[in-house]
């Protein structure tokens, strides 16, 4: 028989996994796009495009298998630790578009400076990481703040 609630446990673990691991990845691609030509800078947005999607899709595994967990299990939602974990995973779904996705569409403009875009998204991605960081934290701690 199985245990849906660990089995829903494991789900949300994998897919925070999935919304953070790839992160660390566009370090290199930034990396690389520094240094490369104009040429194969399209291909490295699209590498750049492809993860943030993927962890877009992994979060929102993240958030089902999370409302899952909190409905099934003994926390309520006025809990500290779900409660902020909910304000910062909002907070990060507006930093995800605002800090990539538009950062991202500039760079077909041939005037724009490229070292400051790809600045900005190296500034992002560790602002993300951060986030999910925090998040990630409150939800393996579980503090009691109030």
């Amino acid at each position: 028989m199985i245990d849906w609630y660990v089995f829903i446990v494991f789900i949300h673990v994998l897919s925070a996994a999935i919304s953070v691991g790839p992160l660390f990845v566009l370090f290199a691609i930034l990396k690389k796009m520094r240094r490369a030509d104009t040429t194969l800078e399209p291909a490295y947005i699209a590498i750049f495009r492809s993860v943030v999607r993927l962890i877009k899709h992994a979060g929102h595994v993240l958030v089902g298998s999370g409302i899952l967990l909190v409905y099934l299990g003994p926390w309520p939602w006025s809990t500290s630790w779900i409660m902020l974990t909910i304000g910062l995973m909002v907070v990060s779904i507006f930093f995800l578009a605002r800090g990539f996705s538009s950062t991202l569409k500039k760079f077909v403009d041939p005037e724009v400076d490229r070292l400051f875009l790809i600045t900005k998204l190296h500034n992002a991605t560790w602002i993300y990481i951060t986030l999910l960081a925090l998040m990630l934290a409150l939800m393996v701690i579980k503090p009691t703040l109030w």
